[in-house]
């Protein structure tokens, strides 16, 4: 069973500096905006960054980028926040680029047990260099490491107190890949309700993998990332 928290620092109390966090969302879209407020506010540095980018410039991730506490980054668009660029020509970021449908394979392959995966995706171009490449029926693909995480911080739209998930619409992108492939995993939701109202065929993250919730106390609205009463 999930233990459900009202504080976000209580939430966050086993995030420490140099652990390897898992990050789910698009942009804003479905990124779990509270979680990141809380670790804006965190004395943790060091940090590696799996996510499908870092926010925007000032916005989710990307204050948490401003501040420095960001060592590495694994992602696969990093040019939606021109800061990420920036930083990293000055050294003050490490960056792994990899190709989107790669990353969510590494994340996936991570969560169910897997070591890696070969992929013809990235073959002959800059994203090969180090990494092995073999022949399979003639063909050429390279070897990808899954990715596993220490804690991943991710957002749904409904849990119920056990910790089953629900999500909204384009909201579930890298979310459910992410509750799979980390040591401890903590959902920020919309609402909690009680065991039996979400309907088991909509239920997509099983409470086994989720240990902590949080009811969302920022949201992404039209007019941009807001405080909820």
């Amino acid at each position: 069973m999930a233990v459900i928290h009202e504080w976000v620092q209580d939430a966050l109390s086993d995030v420490k500096s140099g652990q390897t966090i898992m990050v789910g969302g698009f942009g804003l879209i479905g990124a779990p905006l509270t979680l990141i407020d809380g670790l804006t506010r965190k004395d943790v540095g060091g940090l590696t960054i799996v996510s499908n980018n870092l926010g925007e410039a000032g916005e989710g991730l990307g204050i948490l980028l401003r501040q420095q506490k960001i060592r590495k980054a694994i992602g696969s668009y990093f040019t939606s926040n021109r800061e990420v660029g920036e930083a990293f020509k000055q050294g003050e970021i490490d960056l792994q680029l990899l190709p989107q449908g790669t990353l969510a394979e590494a994340i996936r392959a991570g969560g169910a047990g897997i070591g890696g995966f070969y992929t013809k995706t990235g073959v002959g171009t800059e994203l090969a260099k180090g990494k092995e490449e073999r022949q399979i029926d003639g063909v050429p693909y390279l070897l990808e490491k899954a990715l596993r995480a220490d804690v991943a911080i991710i957002r749904a739209h409904k849990a119920d107190t056990l910790g089953n998930l629900i999500y909204y619409k384009t909201a579930r992108n890298f979310n459910p890949l992410m509750a799979t492939a980390a040591n401890l995993v903590i959902a920020e939701v919309d609402e909690i309700v009680a065991p039996g109202e979400l309907s088991p065929e909509e239920i997509v993250t099983p409470q086994l993998f989720v240990d902590r919730l949080l009811v969302a106390k920022k949201v992404l609205t039209k007019e941009g990332v807001v405080n909820r009463a």
